[in-house]
């Protein structure tokens, strides 16, 4: 699996006390988009949209975004020293003589490329980044966790409909009334036996879609009497936020 990614160019407008919204056009998005990265505002208008239009959306949703500015974490900042391991791979930046940005996976390594006058603190640069770390992320997901959630539902006898990969910024998993459960991609950045805990968790829900006594009762009997433990490990991970941007679409 490789990757390329070009540089998105972005036009810089003011939004007062929003800063510097970072705004862009999108042939292929459907929808006006707000996103909320690091401190900064980014905005994506579609093919058939306006600029007009776009800046009517961001006065609709200005006190929104105020709390969602204040509220948004900060992603670590991706360089050559950045140490971030996933269930499947370890990722590794490097800068060489290519013209642009490259990625692949080999060998449990996720390998970027960067241009050498690459500069890591420039804020498009790091959205270039984190586009390819998700892009694996996503890739990786959807290729091993609907067969990790498989083989558990068989070892402890449940039963589901569906099982979804989604950029969950909220929530590490969810499951239906229908039976059908949703994953974050960003589960594959938890430590193997909260994977488990969180696949297990929604296989649960599949019988008991409530967390009272009779959910946990069985959270324990699957996870070996250890569900409060892994329960209280998995709060003290960084939320799936913590790592991807907060989004408003129209």
């Amino acid at each position: 699996m490789h990757y390329f990614c070009a540089m998105i160019e972005y036009k810089e407008i003011a939004g007062g006390d929003l800063g510097i919204i970072l705004m862009r056009r999108n042939p292929r998005a459907r929808r006006y988009t707000l996103r909320v990265d690091s401190g900064r505002i980014y905005a994506t208008i579609p093919r058939r949209g306006s600029e007009r239009e776009m800046l009517s959306f961001i006065n609709q949703q200005y006190g929104r975004l105020l709390r969602m500015l204040q509220q948004s974490p900060g992603r670590m900042l991706l360089d050559e020293n950045t140490v971030l391991q996933s269930l499947t791979f370890r990722l590794q930046i490097k800068r060489t003589s290519l013209d642009n940005f490259y990625a692949g996976v080999k060998n449990g390594i996720l390998h970027i490329s960067c241009p050498l006058q690459t500069d890591f603190r420039d804020e498009r640069t790091q959205q270039a980044l984190w586009k390819l770390v998700e892009d694996t992320l996503r890739h990786e997901a959807k290729r091993v966790l609907p067969l990790r959630l498989n083989a558990l539902a068989e070892k402890y006898g449940f039963r589901y409909a569906a099982v979804k990969i989604t950029n969950s910024r909220t929530r590490w998993g969810s499951c239906t009334s229908r039976k059908n459960i949703n994953l974050s991609l960003s589960v594959m950045l938890l430590p193997e036996h909260l994977v488990d805990y969180v696949l297990l968790h929604e296989l649960c829900h599949t019988v008991e879609m409530n967390h009272d006594d009779g959910f946990w009762s069985l959270m324990n009997k699957v996870t070996g009497g250890k569900a409060a433990t892994y329960r209280k490990e998995l709060r003290r991970c960084k939320t799936t936020s913590s790592y991807f941007d907060n989004q408003i679409d129209a």
